[in-house]
């Protein structure tokens, strides 16, 4: 991750006292780029280099935290959960080691060496393949102490909208018919323990083996999920989704090809009202409204497209 020097007022300077592996002076903090619910602050000094994830509104009006750091926002972030499931992550053997944690102020994880992918890394089959095992060694991990279904997501994110009167784009309601019968195309579902937020930000790579940082949204959840999720905030062409399932189930799959695509279909539905209620509440100086049209477009696109009676057909095929 791009990464500048650190402009910190008096607050942050304390909270990095008060951690012990941050506490040790001298040290050099900077700021990394990415992330729009935290600030992430890599830190350096003689005990190592760590960093050190503050919510990125904590403590200011109209914060989507929640009071109470308890994470119960209306973005539903729970840090509680984030924490012990970064802790299970790290226990899998593809999460950073976690090395502090506390409520209200945030979690402290270890630096991981590597680089963080982009989306055009993505394109490459080398990389897909190593991003396939990571997910499957985080899949076959510990299970994570919450679940996530997009499905509910969703539909307690439209609670929220509408609650709020934050706006929704053109037709948006108009396809609630189709995401039930897409629920009832995936059927029941098997879940692991699950990302749910794979941007290639997320991914960091050494070249030999890929980690998984960020567990803010994660929970037990369909593989699928998290397979048609990379696919889709990356923006990938449909056979790199091919080589991705593949490569995941070790043999082509053509009906869970189905299943991810219907699921990245769900993602960009679902974080359109995540944008939507970033864009009516959130302080930070970001476009939110932007950022979740371009995926609801595509999601119209699909929604719209001639393959999703074939998608919904193929999902229900036994392998």
């Amino acid at each position: 991750m791009p990464s500048r020097t650190a402009t910190l007022d008096p607050s942050i300077e304390a909270l990095l006292d008060s951690i012990p592996c941050t506490s040790r002076r001298p040290r050099t903090v900077e700021d990394l780029s990415g992330g729009l619910t935290n600030r992430n602050l890599k830190v350096t000094n003689e005990d190592g280099t760590c960093v050190v994830r503050i919510p990125a509104v904590l403590g200011k009006p109209g914060s989507t935290e929640g009071t109470g750091g308890t994470g119960a926002g209306l973005l539903g972030i729970n840090r509680e959960h984030e924490y012990r499931n970064s802790q299970a992550a790290e226990a899998a053997g593809v999460g950073a080691p976690v090395l502090h944690y506390r409520e209200h102020y945030g979690l402290t994880v270890g630096f991981l060496p590597g680089r963080a992918l982009t989306d055009e890394d993505l394109h490459d089959p080398a990389v897909l393949e190593r991003v396939a095992a990571a997910c499957r060694v985080l899949h076959a991990g510990p299970r994570f102490v919450n679940e996530f279904d997009m499905f509910e997501v969703q539909a307690g994110y439209r609670r929220i909208v509408a609650e709020h009167g934050f706006r929704l784009p053109p037709r948006y309601d108009e396809f609630a018919p189709l995401v039930e019968r897409i629920k009832e195309a995936l059927g029941p579902r098997t879940t692991v323990p699950c990302n749910n937020d794979l941007l290639a930000g997320n991914l960091i790579d050494d070249g030999t083996q890929v980690r998984i940082i960020d567990y803010e949204y994660s929970g037990n959840n369909d593989p699928c999920f998290e397979l048609g999720n990379i696919w889709s905030e990356a923006t990938l062409p449909l056979p790199l989704l091919d080589v991705l399932v593949t490569a995941y189930f070790g043999r082509p799959r053509p009906a869970q090809v189905a299943r991810a695509r219907l699921f990245g279909l769900m993602s960009k539905y679902g974080w359109m009202l995540w944008a939507s209620i970033q864009d009516g509440s959130s302080p930070l100086d970001f476009d939110f409204w932007e950022w979740g049209m371009e995926k609801y477009d595509r999601a119209v696109a699909e929604f719209d497209g001639p393959d999703l009676e074939r998608l919904l057909a193929v999902a229900r095929q036994p392998e």
